[in-house]
């Protein structure tokens, strides 16, 4: 049985590690420019979003393994679970977690850099002429990558020898738990530090990026359903562009023959005829683009599918809306109860022995985990929700080295370039959201999961606590010292690591656990803006992407919305008369 119930989580996670490839996948597609699309980079992007993925959603997949263990309803293990067994489990869970973390730092410090500079060393012409050989790009990109070789050598062989946390005056370290994650190898501390220096590196981008994504992206859902259809834009441009040029031929049919040419009056308008004219020409084109013409059966099922859909969005918006804000609640309930109840404060990177008040995520999460898959689902859900708040973090502010724009991320706009360095940023803002869903979203349940054991003495130190006549079930905790619970309770491997990095290195810990309260206040102020106003690109962003602009004018009324979603699905738009330029006129051309 036990058997058989550990194989059944390891295939749930297989069937969630095969959707994050596809969602790897779809997200790189969509992402990168078409015109500048690269296998190299895409199978490297891919692949990396995978292993950061795969390493967040290890969590239930932990919490379900060693919570197998033990029977909530009794407190107590099960007859096959042997300190052997469990031992075991952990062992394997700690070789998955080592591996994923150590490829995770590996994609993001040399393989990622090194695929930039490959794909930089690129000479086009010398290429086509044959001046380039691979061997000499290889040796150009692996030139410039030798920094960030150096680079993990250094971090490794720092977090070998740097000293760690060991009987500190009044940290009060009297408990079992923390005496057993002080007790590792130096093989171990090194990784625990390359981690931790990597986690904190991607705090400070996560406070800013994923926060605003956190607050724009139930937003975008809200505003994102159009005031006007495919089918009528494309009615109303065709109209109008006729009427336009219908113009400008008057104009020219009329100085036909003078030598002096148009007046003054004239020359103004048709000059602005002709800025109206490419205007809708590009508006003509984005019609086209949305409506699926010239596109092949697939892609315009989508768009009816799309288009069907599309008022859920509003829907969702605001389900998005009421997560996050349940998410922020939690978050916030849970720095309050580490900053007044933590055992050890800023010596342990205030590690909470237990919760104090009550969290909803974490209610959630405890009560839905006695039933597994239900709680892989709400954190999967949970999981993607940050990832794709990042991405619209970046995707709004950039990818900027103080207030300079370096690259824009963009829906089929992205550079290989913007690409990768997205990549990087993505990767050290999932190691981030990790700390931040194990140690502040959902404590507990990242702790110990549904674990209870049965708090009534023991007759022999080795007996199993037995509570089928007299219930005295208390949730496993990092404080609960009786041996009752030392034969009972076993914390999940993946909250055991961050709890080796925050007490062995406590300024990580201190950093990290403070920073999710500037990560709380960027959210309030991003949402109360967004509330009140439309977020924008600035002017550079604005100017480059005229079409998105001018479709964007568009999306102002919603009263329309339903009708343009019905026009959609039929693929028919109003009628617009063009005959003899009597055809309505679009409102925006008045």
């Amino acid at each position: 049985m036990a058997l058989i119930q550990s194989t059944l989580i390891w295939v749930v996670y297989a069937v969630v590690i095969a959707l994050v490839v596809a969602v790897a996948s779809i997200f790189v597609y969509l992402y990168q420019s078409p015109r500048e699309r690269s296998a190299t980079v895409s199978i490297v992007c891919i692949f990396t979003l995978t292993s950061l993925l795969a390493t967040l959603l290890l969590l239930p997949v932990d919490i379900a393994l060693v919570s197998s263990t033990t029977s909530s309803k009794l407190g107590r293990r099960k007859e096959w679970a042997n300190d052997a067994r469990v031992d075991s489990i952990v062992y394997t869970l700690k070789i998955v977690y080592y591996a994923l973390y150590s490829l995770d730092a590996v994609l993001c410090l040399l393989v990622v850099p090194f695929t930039y500079f490959w794909y930089e060393e690129y000479d086009e012409v010398a290429a086509e002429e044959g001046t380039q050989t691979i061997g000499s790009r290889f040796l150009g990109a692996l030139k410039y990558t030798i920094a960030f070789v150096f680079l993990v050598i250094i971090l490794f062989l720092v977090g070998f020898f740097v000293p760690v946390a060991r009987d500190r005056n009044g940290a009060h370290y009297g408990l079992d738990y923390f005496k057993r994650i002080l007790e590792e190898n130096h093989g171990e501390r090194a990784l625990t530090f390359a981690i931790g220096l990597l986690i904190t590196l991607g705090t400070l981008i996560y406070v800013l990026y994923t926060a605003a994504g956190f607050a724009l992206l139930p937003v975008a859902f809200i505003k994102s359903a159009p005031a006007i259809s495919a089918p009528t834009l494309t009615a109303s441009t065709a109209s109008a562009l006729e009427q336009n040029r219908e113009r400008q031929r008057q104009l020219e049919g009329r100085n036909t023959g003078s030598s002096e040419g148009l007046n003054a009056k004239d020359r103004r308008e048709l000059d602005a005829l002709v800025r109206e004219e490419r205007t809708l020409v590009r508006r003509e084109r984005l019609a086209a683009e949305a409506s699926g013409e010239h596109s092949n059966w697939l892609v315009k099922t989508w768009m009816k599918i799309e288009a069907i859909f599309r008022p859920l969005k509003l829907i969702g918006g605001f389900l998005l809306m009421i997560f996050a804000i349940l998410v922020w609640v939690s978050m916030l309930l849970t720095g309050i109860d580490k900053a007044k109840n933590s055992v050890c404060k800023t010596h342990c990177g205030y590690i909470l022995g237990h919760i104090n008040i009550l969290n909803p995520m974490n209610w959630i999460f405890v009560k839905s985990s006695k039933i597994f898959p239900i709680d892989y689902v709400i954190f999967l859900l949970l999981v993607l929700f940050f990832f794709f708040s990042s991405v619209v973090g970046m995707a709004a502010i950039g990818i900027r080295f103080l207030w300079l724009r370096l690259f824009q991320i963009r829906n089929g706009h992205t550079s290989p370039q913007a690409l990768l360095m997205g990549t990087v940023m993505l990767t050290l803002m999932a190691l981030a959201i990790n700390y931040a869903v194990a140690m502040m979203v959902a404590p507990q349940y990242a702790h110990f999961g549904p674990q209870t054991y049965c708090d009534k003495p023991l007759k022999h130190p080795t007996d199993q606590p037995d509570c089928t006549e007299h219930r005295k079930l208390r949730p496993c905790s990092e404080t609960a010292d009786s041996q009752a619970a030392r034969n009972v309770c076993t914390a999940s491997v993946g909250s055991t690591f961050l709890d080796t990095i925050t007490v062995n290195f406590s300024f990580f810990g201190a950093v990290d656990f403070w920073a999710q309260f500037v990560f709380l206040a960027v959210y309030l102020i991003v949402f109360v803006v967004s509330l009140f106003r439309v977020p924008k690109l600035d002017q550079f962003e604005a100017e480059q992407d005229a079409e998105e602009e001018e479709e964007e004018g568009l999306l102002a009324s919603t009263g329309r919305r339903f009708g343009a979603t019905w026009q959609d699905i039929t693929g028919r738009g109003k009628s617009y008369g063009t005959s003899n330029g009597q055809g309505a006129r679009n409102d925006d051309m008045e």
